[in-house]
């Protein structure tokens, strides 16, 4: 799972230059532009993969002795 996570987010990052879209003057919905719409989309999909990051691919070592206060005699 973590290889495929790290993957979504490689694929995010290539994603995000969208070159398709930069004379696309169409608009969605009658409103909103078509190039907006696909960013709106894009940061969705960044904080699902994101949150599947921090779920099943955060290295656990980073949370040991994390607490401020762990050690001190404050």
């Amino acid at each position: 799972m973590k290889y495929l996570v790290w993957g979504m987010l490689l694929g995010l990052v290539v994603l995000h230059q969208d070159f398709w879209f930069w004379n696309d003057g169409r608009l969605v919905f009658g409103w909103i532009p078509v190039g907006l719409l696909y960013h709106a989309g894009h940061s969705l999909a960044c904080v699902a993969v994101w949150f599947l990051v921090t779920r099943y691919a955060w290295p656990t070592n980073l949370d040991l002795g994390s607490d401020p206060g762990e050690g001190t005699d404050a």
